[in-house]
């Protein structure tokens, strides 16, 4: 005898609402949609964001969506991202198939083809399908198109008319005009956000009619490689977005008159970020004396402004949080020291190729900035242990440190961090050949909330290393990646001191072998990506220790492991129910497991 469907009975259509939308996975709903006809008509119900790619016959996959998820608020569309339709169109389990497993192959140097440009256009995204989103979407209230190349102004002014309750809009990389994003201005009057990066069609007529008509509601702005976009429409941005918090700017064609022009229309500025080569110590001198709300400063590839715009930076801008100086090579010691002196709320801090900026600078941040929670040292020749030893003493509550290249920085300098900095939560080294066991051992004794530990390509940190981090910390990220003197020993000290590591990646390492692939099947059953290439001493046995037990594994990248044959490739698969992602050579993956992975194989083809 049947039993009585006593929750379908009970339950209104919205109170299982409510529980759908409060389960977290995507595949928990999924399972929940596949009951019966009520609950997968709620569930899609619950949908409030889609995420698909932009070839495929995107505009038939726009239609499908529209009709089936009537509550979508955000849709993400990227051209890079391939999908394919399923074969037969009205089965949900091969319609909606994100989870599904993706072998990725490493295709051999002769032998990648190349597809016909007419045929790619009628797989991208158009006007039509854009329009068929407006239509199916109406709630829409953030889109991103993403390299979408064939849309243009017709498509988006039937956005417009249509999604008039849009706040967020993306459209780097789609060759949109002027009339478009006039359209927008006139019918997306609660526009908040607004992304142009890589829009080469426009210029400034375009983006002074939608300044006039979202003046009120913008908030974010970015602008990327648009040649025509220049001074005017800045000037025109200052003075009708007086709302603007955000405004992100890359041109050779933007002077210190457009910046100002915001800089001064836009009093609540709280982000700014700039690549603009023809700026001066002008443009950082206003910055400084008008931005009181600026939290964060990024400054790119500067080479007109010098100490001075610094220096006017940290005595106006005070509440300055977040701060990153990337390849600002007039800079030196005398603009850091003004930062870290006038900005003492400072919480993040990069610092990347700016040679002239050494031990003094970084002492002063150490001295005066005790907030800080983030550093990042990239490419600091000039920075030795002496300016992070006082780092070490001054920043308590340091959680995250990020070394690149730092030749002059050693174990004396992470010895101090480590002993000072016992909330460090993650640690981030890469190509800093003065660190070595020494360092990292201190870091395993006193960091005891360690979960993200990266070393990589630094040549003098070994087993015994990674055997005091094992002791120490509970690691959930773990790459070692290049660091030749680590062995068996150290991650088998991993797998047992970290049960909870869900990411590891032991790429390059030419001494390592199935013993600790059976250890970490053995230990770490939360293990979801694994990083194998170039491994030589990794065989097929020591992938079938590896998944027999790592059942949550959902990438595997095995490139270049002479030990790995089609048979371990076919475990990897068979073995691992929600495998993604395998990183492969194209001749190690047969026939057969061809035919496993079903119509849901892509091809990733890498020319090494």
């Amino acid at each position: 005898m049947r039993g009585h469907d006593w929750l379908n009975t009970l339950f209104p259509d919205e109170l299982i609402v409510e529980i759908f939308r409060r389960l977290d996975s995507k595949s928990s709903r999924d399972a929940c949609s596949l009951v019966c006809k009520r609950w997968l008509r709620l569930e899609r119900l619950t949908r409030a964001a889609i995420r698909i790619g932009a070839t495929g016959s995107p505009d038939l996959f726009v239609h499908l969506l529209a009709a089936r998820f009537s509550n979508v608020t955000t849709v993400h569309i990227d051209e890079r991202l391939s999908v394919s339709l399923p074969a037969h169109l009205g089965r949900r389990r091969a319609s909606e198939s994100s989870s599904s497993l993706k072998l990725h192959y490493v295709a051999d140097k002769y032998g990648s083809g190349s597809s016909d440009e007419s045929d790619f256009d009628s797989l991208c995204l158009s006007d039509a399908g854009l329009a068929a989103l407006a239509q199916g979407f109406p709630k829409l209230e953030k889109l991103r198109l993403i390299w979408c190349s064939n849309v243009t102004s017709e498509g988006l002014s039937s956005l417009a008319r249509k999604c008039t309750s849009l706040k967020s809009l993306d459209l780097q990389g789609c060759y949109v005009g002027d009339r478009g994003l006039a359209a927008v201005g006139q019918g997306c009057n609660n526009l908040e956000d607004l992304n142009l990066r890589f829009c080469e069609g426009l210029t400034d007529t375009g983006l002074v009619e939608l300044a006039l008509g979202v003046g009120n509601s913008l908030k974010s702005l970015g602008v990327a490689a648009c040649a025509k976009i220049t001074d005017v429409s800045m000037e025109a941005v200052g003075s009708h977005c007086r709302s603007l918090e955000t405004l992100s700017l890359d041109s050779e064609f933007i002077h210190n008159r457009g910046v100002l022009a915001v800089i001064k229309g836009c009093p609540h500025l709280k982000v700014l970020k700039l690549q603009c080569i023809n700026l001066t110590d002008d443009a950082l001198k206003v910055v400084g004396a008008s931005c009181v709300s600026l939290e964060l400063l990024a400054l790119y590839s500067f080479q007109r402004f010098t100490d001075k715009g610094l220096c006017a930076i940290g005595n106006g801008c005070k509440k300055l949080k977040n701060l990153i100086l990337s390849d600002c090579y007039f800079l030196s010691d005398k603009g850091l020291e003004a930062i870290a002196t006038g900005c003492k709320e400072l919480t993040h801090l990069e610092v990347n190729g700016c040679h002239n900026i050494g031990n003094l600078g970084l002492e002063s941040v150490g001295k005066s900035c005790q907030h800080l929670s983030e550093l990042a040292l990239l490419y600091c020749q000039r920075i030795g242990d002496v300016g992070l030893l006082q780092v070490g003493q001054g920043c308590k509550f340091l959680q995250a440190l990020h070394l690149v290249d730092c030749s002059s920085i050693g174990d004396e300098a992470m010895c101090g961090i480590a002993s000072g900095c016992r909330n460090l939560k993650k640690l981030h080294i890469r190509r800093c050949y003065e660190i070595g066991n020494k360092g990292i051992i201190a870091v395993g004794e006193h960091c005891k909330l360690l979960t993200d530990l990266s070393i990589r390509f630094c040549d003098r940190v070994g087993d015994v290393a990674l055997i005091a981090i094992a002791e120490g910390c509970s690691l959930h990220y773990l790459n070692v990646s290049g660091c030749h003197q680590i062995g068996d020993a150290g991650v088998i000290a991993i797998a047992r001191g970290c049960p909870q590591l869900c990411y590891l990646d032991v790429s390059v390492l030419q001494n390592l072998g199935d013993i600790a692939m059976a250890e970490l099947g053995e230990h770490c059953p939360l293990l979801k990506e694994i990083v194998l290439s170039h491994c030589r001493q990794i065989t097929d046995v020591g992938l079938a220790h590896l998944v027999k037990s790592c059942t949550m594994l959902e990438s595997c990248h095995m490139v270049y492991c002479s030990g790995i044959t089609s048979a371990g490739v076919a475990t990897v698969v068979s073995s691992c129910p929600n495998i993604k992602k395998v990183l492969v050579e194209k001749w190690k993956v047969s026939q057969r497991t061809k035919r496993r992975a079903g119509s849901v194989i892509s091809y990733l083809c890498v020319d090494l």
